[in-house]
C-alpha cells in the first residue's frame, strides 16, 4: 500500500509579533501598489462600507421600540457587513490603511508612498460611497417602511453635521482606534471565519457607541442631503417629517463640519493609538532599512 503524502496546515492564530511583521509587509505591498488598482479597490471599499451603512440604516428604522442599547447593538452588528466585505472580498479602505504607518516607521516605505496610498484610496472611497448613495436614492430605498428608512437616514445625517469640531474630532479618534484594532486582529487570522469574528466586536462597538467613521459618513450624510433636496412631496407626507427641519444638511456642512474633523481624528486614532503603539512594542528595535521611493 502506497503512503499518501500528507500536508499539515497550521490553523493556529498568529501571535502578536508575527502579526506585526505581517502588518509591516502588507503595508509595503499596499504602498507600492499601482494607482489605478488603488483607486479601483478604493471605490469597491467605499461601496462596501456604504452597503453596511444601508443595512444599518434599515435596521435602525425598525428599532424605535427597543431599549437604546439593544437598538444600537443591532445597528452595529448590521454595519459589520461593510468591513467584512472589505477584508474578505479584498478592497482598500482609508481608515484601515492607517496601519501602513507601521511600514513607514520601519523605513520600509517613504512618506511619499504613504501619502500616495492614502490619497488614492480616500478618493476611491469617496467615489464608491457617494455613488452608492446616489444608487440607493434613485432606487427609492429610502421610501421603504412607509418612509421610515428615509426619515432615519435624515436624522442620522442631521446629527452628524450637528457635531462640534472638537466633538467630531474625538469621536473620529475613538472610531478608528477600534477599526484599526479590528484590522489588526485580522492579521492573526488563518481562515475566513477568523477574519469575520475579528471584525465583529470592534466594529459593533464603535457603531453602538456612536463614534464617527469618515468613509461611512461619505454615505450617511450625502444620502440625507439627497433626500432633503430631491425627495418628492409624497415621501414627506408618508414619513411624517418636515424638510424645513433638515436645513442644516448641506454639502458645505458635510465637508467642513463633519468630514474634515472626522478624517483628522481617524488618522490620529489609527496611526497614533494603534499603528505606532504596536510598531513601538514589536518592531522598533529591528534594523532600519532604506525605504523605496
Amino acid at each position: 500500500m502506497e503512503n499518501a503524502n500528507l500536508v499539515t496546515v497550521n490553523l493556529d492564530a498568529l501571535l502578536p509579533q508575527e502579526m506585526a511583521l505581517k502588518a509591516e509587509a502588507i503595508g509595503v505591498a499596499k504602498a507600492t501598489m499601482g494607482y489605478r488598482r488603488l483607486l479601483a479597490l478604493g471605490i469597491l471599499a467605499g461601496a462596501f462600507i456604504a452597503l453596511g451603512a444601508v443595512f444599518a440604516t434599515t435596521v435602525a428604522a425598525g428599532s424605535d421600540g427597543l431599549a437604546y442599547g439593544v437598538g444600537r447593538l443591532l445597528v452595529g452588528l448590521s454595519f459589520c457587513l461593510g468591513l467584512i466585505l472589505v477584508v474578505v472580498g479584498g478592497a482598500e479602505l482609508f481608515t484601515g490603511n492607517n496601519l501602513i504607518v507601521m511600514a513607514w516607521a520601519s523605513r520600509r516605505i517613504s512618506t511619499r508612498l504613504l501619502l500616495r496610498n492614502w490619497m488614492w484610496v480616500y478618493l476611491g472611497n469617496f467615489i464608491g460611497s457617494l455613488g452608492t448613495a446616489l444608487l440607493v436614492f434613485l432606487g427609492g430605498q429610502y421610501t421603504f417602511g412607509g418612509g421610515a428608512v428615509g426619515a432615519t437616514a435624515l436624522n442620522i445625517a442631521r446629527a452628524k453635521v450637528g457635531l462640534g469640531f472638537v466633538e467630531a474630532l474625538m469621536l473620529g479618534i475613538l472610531c478608528n482606534a477600534l477599526v484599526c484594532l479590528a484590522v489588526w486582529l485580522t492579521m492573526s487570522a488563518r481562515t475566513t471565519t477568523d477574519k469575520i469574528l475579528s471584525v465583529l466586536f470592534p466594529i459593533t462597538a464603535f457603531v453602538a457607541a456612536g463614534f464617527e467613521h469618515s468613509v461611512a459618513n461619505m454615505y450617511f450624510i450625502p444620502i440625507g442631503i439627497l433626500i432633503r433636496r430631491y425627495a418628492p412631496a409624497a415621501f414627506w407626507g408618508a414619513a411624517g417629517v418636515n424638510p424645513a427641519d433638515y436645513g442644516a444638511l448641506t454639502w458645505g456642512a458635510f465637508l467642513l463640519d463633519n468630514l474634515l474633523p472626522v478624517t483628522i481624528g481617524n488618522i490620529i486614532g489609527g496611526t497614533a493609538l494603534v499603528g505606532a503603539v504596536y510598531w513601538a512594542v514589536y518592531l522598533r528595535k529591528r534594523p532600519k532599512q532604506s525605504p523605496p521611493s
